[in-house]
């Protein structure tokens, strides 16, 4: 599921774009079909939270969302596709000798484009990104803020919502409510935040560049998470059935799944 260390990594293994020139774009939704960097350069690769962006020299950027099902693929110019052509929402051909680069986002959730100097304004309502650099000196307290400014709200809604903090999702969200031992539905006013954002930022960042999440610190494929995708199965901790439930606290935000163990998580 890609949550903010996804788009990290993304954005890493993409850094190779920077100073390739453009030689041929395809953004295949309609409110950018017609949009073009042919010619241009790639100036900057870069993620914020659970978002992409690219800039190139003509002045624009052009952002991109995986949501749940989208997915970026990176070859030469000819080879096969890895998705099926119509799931392709932008496809650019950077240069490269002796055969371009072909880079591929399939079933991409959003596909913008927007001039650079709007970047703010555009993005500017997301809390403070969990793995930039100055967590600690900015991120920590803005991020605390936002979520006091709603002492009632769940904080296991309030972790996810994008404009306290970005980069949370619900994998995240499940295991940082179990190491902090608070049930998802329990009220902010209720709960040690500085203890929440405190795991939250160090299982983050200790998985950014890791290929598979862990919060457990096992590697291993099924033993790598506390609670998430974990309903029935004993808890690692004490042994009592992890449960499974739903969690929605306005009818603004989608409705998720909680995971949690009665025992070790204090309820509301």
């Amino acid at each position: 599921m890609p949550e903010g260390d996804s788009v990290y990594q993304l954005a890493k293994r993409l850094q190779f774009m920077r100073g390739r020139e453009v030689l041929s774009t395809s953004l295949r939704t309609p409110a950018t079909a017609l949009e073009s960097f042919d010619g241009e350069r790639v100036q900057r690769v870069w993620p914020y939270g659970k978002h992409l962006f690219m800039q190139f020299t003509g002045g624009k950027v052009l952002h991109t969302h995986l949501k749940m099902e989208g997915t970026w693929s990176v070859h030469r110019k000819g080879e096969k596709w890895r998705k099926q052509g119509y799931k392709a929402r932008v496809v650019l051909v950077l240069s490269e000798q002796p055969t371009p680069i072909e880079l591929v986002g399939f079933e991409l959730g959003l596909v913008a484009v927007f001039p650079a100097n709007e970047y703010v304004d555009r993005m500017g309502y997301l809390g403070p990104d969990v793995l930039y650099p100055d967590w600690e000196n900015y991120g920590f307290a803005e991020a605390k803020r936002r979520i006091l400014e709603t002492p009632i709200r769940p904080i296991g809604s309030a972790l996810l919502d994008q404009k306290n903090l970005a980069g949370i999702g619900n994998e995240y969200r499940a295991e940082v409510c179990f190491l902090a031992g608070i049930h998802p539905a329990t009220p902010v006013s209720d709960v040690d935040l500085d203890k929440v954002l405190g795991i939250s930022r160090r299982i983050m960042w200790a998985n950014r560049n890791s290929p598979i999440r862990v919060t457990t610190g096992v590697k291993r494929a099924g033993e790598n998470g506390y609670v998430f995708g974990r309903e029935g199965r004993p808890c690692r901790r004490c042994g009592t059935p992890i449960l499974k439930s739903s969690l929605q606290w306005s009818v603004d935000e989608l409705e998720r799944i909680i995971w949690w163990c009665p025992n070790c998580q204090l309820g509301p």
